[in-house]
């Protein structure tokens, strides 16, 4: 598309000055297009960068730099006027400052390369919970992962009319090229302390510079669906959450939807595309990552998935443990450091099969298979946080109105982490506070897996949105007690805690996960009915003995009744910790209802 359709003054003002500043060798208006699509992806193939792969239609492989595979905390900043509007958990710049130094970056960064400009929705076009934004890429790779990831082109400039409201993001890969040279087939990126991923939350614009991967690079993901949502989400009254969404259909047909946070490792896109294990019972998906929250006329919340596709990690993830993840990237999708096999299919640890004769490993070095699919550590054939790329619309499980654009309404909001001891199989909070009080101490217990000096202690990660929210967690706390004050009671979602993780003294998992974890959903949709199936606790409402179908399982009776009790002792240590290491963090700015839910729950202990 040529830069003269664009009717949108300001859009057009702030590419302008773009180009002034990037120095682009052309400029290119995405349609959002197949041709498009396989007109990029050919280039890409033709210079090396991408390896079409012979057993998966219209899918490739990508392998980028060693230096540049995950999110770079580090190096992501949230560039508040105001250095305390950013909070203690985020990384601050001033935002002058900031712009000063990305400025100098981004000066001639896109010599050689063309600047594509990416109109595009998060969330269906023309939903009243949607938002657009314009992503400006020196990268075709973004380009394509945008266009499954999002809703991007033509429709979305329609949309935004001559005077919408969007989001500005800029984003280089941080390597300009000179006269006559070229990427040689090799990823581009800038070194790490020229990476930047900076949120400016009073502009709502996002910068990015120097990775060209994953949610430092498609802006659409956690920069805007999170970082800049949430402060949208707090000054508008609504919620933009790090969240799955379920749809879960019961033996007599009722229809319920569930949100969850979790932490990364805890099954999470596993639970999204649950099969259950209880006859009669049906499970959705609406969105696997990122739930956007809105109040309807009728006084619920109702949620859409802000993205149209998966970028699943891919390691662990296999038949066994998630088989509709398995089957949605089949076909159409993008790979990212994962393993070539001989065949020219993909390949990672923990797929379920091993290897056959010699891999090219996600560095591209070509080693003899394994006769397992479990590699050494730092041995892996692909990275440990290799990805997929897939269309949402893909997934055998996703649900007829996962893009509806009234969202589905919520009747309940999960929150779980990895928790060994100490932390119930189920249990529902007492009160929407009580709820609040529970997202804001969850938590995995440091494995040795992890290096570091914390083996044992709980690394805690409120709502699961530590790293993703745009302000400080002690007003974005107080901005869920809020929330419960705009509805009534019986049409808040209700909050329930899950672990899936308990083991046992010879450290076996005493819960059998996966499809099983359907067994708990059911407690917890008939709870949402107010089923007379649980008792009151210290620490909230917990299924009344075999209130849980547990009909084939190979779980014992003694071992349902301790991942079902309350364990005093260990929930007195865990106040004690919350009270010494984790509220302090938040100084003045934490809510003095969630100290009063901390001191009611140790009163109750007593």
């Amino acid at each position: 598309m040529n830069l003269n359709e664009l009717k949108h003054g300001k859009a057009r003002a702030w590419i302008d000055e773009m180009v002034k500043i990037c120095e682009p060798d052309q400029v290119y208006l995405c349609d959002g297009s197949k041709a498009e699509y396989d007109r990029l992806m050919q280039e890409m193939i033709d210079s090396g960068l991408a390896i079409p792969l012979k057993k998966r239609p219209n899918s490739v492989l990508f392998r980028s730099q060693p230096s540049d595979v995950a999110r770079v905390e580090g190096r992501t900043y949230i560039a508040s006027q105001k250095e305390e509007d950013a909070g203690p958990t985020n990384n601050w710049i001033d935002p002058v400052e900031l712009k000063k130094t990305m400025t100098k970056l981004y000066t001639g960064c896109m010599h050689g390369r063309t600047m594509y400009v990416i109109p595009y929705c998060m969330g269906p076009v023309g939903s009243p919970i949607s938002k657009i934004g314009f992503e400006i890429t020196d990268s075709a790779y973004v380009v394509c992962n945008m266009i499954i990831m999002t809703r991007v082109g033509t429709k979305v400039l329609e949309a935004l009319g001559t005077d919408g409201e969007f989001v500005p993001c800029l984003h280089s890969v941080g390597k300009p090229l000179a006269k006559g040279e070229s990427d040689n087939g090799q990823w581009p990126c800038a070194d790490m302390e020229n990476k930047y991923i900076s949120q400016f939350p009073e502009e709502r614009t996002i910068w990015s510079y120097g990775s060209g991967y994953g949610g430092n690079a498609l802006l659409g993901k956690k920069c805007f669906a999170l970082r800049i949502a949430s402060v949208l989400a707090r000054d508008e009254g609504w919620l933009a959450e790090h969240m799955l969404i379920l749809k879960l259909t019961n033996p007599e047909g009722k229809v319920k939807y569930v949100t969850g946070a979790f932490p990364s490792a805890c099954g999470k896109t596993n639970l999204a595309m649950l099969i259950p294990t209880i006859p009669g019972w049906k499970v959705e998906t609406i969105g696997d990552d990122i739930a956007w929250m809105k109040f309807g006329d009728d006084g619920r919340l109702y949620a859409i998935n802000p993205e149209a596709g998966f970028f699943g990690v891919a390691p662990g993830t296999s038949d066994q443990s998630n088989k509709n993840a398995m089957e949605s990237c089949k076909e159409n999708s993008i790979f990212t450091n994962c393993a070539l096999t001989e065949d020219g299919d993909i390949w990672w640890e923990l797929i379920g099969y091993p290897a056959k004769g010699k891999l090219v490993d996600w560095k591209g070095n070509v080693r003899d298979a394994l006769p397992k699919d479990k590699s050494p550590k730092g041995e892996e054939f692909a990275h440990p946080n290799a990805r997929f790329t897939a269309p949402a619309k893909q997934c055998p499980c996703i649900a007829p109105e996962w893009e509806d654009p009234k969202g589905v309404p919520i009747s309940a909001f999960l929150f779980g982490g990895r928790r060994p001891s100490t932390i119930p199989l189920v249990h529902q909070a007492r009160s929407w506070n009580h709820g609040v009080f529970l997202g804001s101490i969850v938590g995995s217990e440091v494995t040795a897996a992890v290096i570091s000096d914390q083996v044992g202690q709980v690394r805690r990660d409120p709502f699961a949105m530590l790293p993703f929210c745009g302000y400080h967690m002690g007003d974005y706390f107080k901005h869920w007690i809020n929330i419960g004050k705009k509805t009534t009671a019986e049409k808040l979602p209700k909050i329930f805690y899950v672990n899936w993780f308990r083991k046992d003294e010879e450290g076996n998992f005493m819960w059998p996960g996966y499809g099983d974890n359907s067994r708990v959903l059911a407690w917890i949709f008939d709870r949402c009915d107010e089923k007379d199936n649980a008792v009151e606790t210290e620490i909230g409402f917990m299924p009344k003995d075999g209130a849980i179908n547990t009909d084939g399982l190979d779980v014992s009776a003694e071992a349902m009744k301790e991942i079902l009790s309350v364990d005093k002792e260990g929930w007195k240590k865990e106040i004690d910790d919350i009270r010494k290491n984790h509220y302090p963090k938040f100084g003045a700015k934490l809510p003095k209802e969630l100290m009063e839910e901390l001191d009611a729950l140790e009163g109750r202990l007593k």
